[in-house]
């Protein structure tokens, strides 16, 4: 993590008129958690606008948390409290915490969901949510995400600076990295996500196109992150258990439909999808499955 000096929570009210709150947890859509967490931040801060990045994460899987947050948080303005409540340790003596940096305020527990979006930012300070004055009065043991983690979102959102909240942390939980290393003319990874189409997101990026058949390779994760690769996609294959796929494509519609490609989605990460189609089904992919992309000798 970065640090440095000076706070944003208390300029948040003179940069927009409007508070922006985004949330993301895993509470789905069939229960009242999610509004009834919006009914605690409007009653709180009633001029906030409230964004829902998404509410359908798997149950408990802050590594899927993690990531989604990491693709979403740069579209954002840098004044946004993120609040985010994937929590399978509620209750217990993993700390509440918000993190203040250069790109938003972040509200969430200390389980490691913020691992890998604070690298791309500037902290400035990490505290534990503990005075009294921005939770309820009453705080349930099983629904910080009501009780603590929404108050506090909205407190911030009124421009109350993160320091009021609570003490100074100085370390924070983290995730370990995906798998991602490079060896000689392999890169292997991992599944890291399948979205909603059935795509499936593997470790290996972040990948970008420099010219017709050319692709950079500047790592995200492991420990070859310095390491910058050049490639050329119709000298590369992919593979993800037993299928193998020649090249590396910049759309779906680069095959016909039905068929499976390897190509870079929009996060920059590299893909394998089926044209019309989902490729986790087809190949019965889950996260933490192997896959490599591998350079033709």
């Amino acid at each position: 993590m970065r640090v440095v000096g000076a706070g944003i929570a208390g300029t948040i009210g003179a940069m927009n008129t409007k508070p922006l709150i985004a949330l993301l947890t895993d509470f789905g859509l069939s229960d009242a958690y999610v509004g009834t967490m919006k009914g605690v931040i409007l009653s709180i801060c009633p001029a906030a606008h409230l964004i829902d990045l998404t509410h359908t994460i798997p149950p408990q899987n802050v590594r899927q948390a993690a990531y989604v947050l990491l693709t979403t948080f740069r579209y954002f303005p840098a004044s946004t409290v993120f609040l985010v409540v994937v929590d399978p340790g509620v209750g217990t003596s993993r700390q509440p915490i918000a993190v203040e940096t250069d790109h938003g305020i972040y509200v969430a527990p200390d389980n490691g969901v913020l691992s890998y979006v604070l690298p791309h930012v500037a902290v400035r300070r990490s505290v534990v949510l503990q005075h009294p004055a921005y939770r309820l009065p009453d705080v349930s043991s099983t629904f910080h995400g009501r009780d603590i983690f929404s108050p506090a979102a909205a407190h911030l959102a009124n421009g109350v600076p993160v320091a009021e909240l609570g003490s100074i942390l100085p370390d924070l939980q983290r995730l370990p990295d995906p798998v991602l290393a490079v060896k000689g003319g392999e890169v292997h990874g991992e599944v890291l996500h399948i979205d909603h189409f059935g795509n499936i997101v593997s470790s290996i990026g972040r990948l970008t196109w420099t010219g017709p058949g050319m692709l950079r390779l500047e790592p995200r994760f492991g420990s070859d992150r310095a390491v910058v690769l050049d490639l050329d996609v119709t000298a590369c294959r992919v593979t993800i258990g037993a299928q193998t796929l020649d090249g590396v494509q910049a759309t779906y519609g680069d095959v016909p439909p039905r068929a499976l490609t390897a190509l870079v989605g929009s996060s920059g990460q590299l893909e394998i999808g089926k044209n019309q189609g989902s490729a986790a089904q087809a190949l019965g992919a889950s996260a933490g499955d192997a896959v490599a992309l591998i350079m033709n000798t």
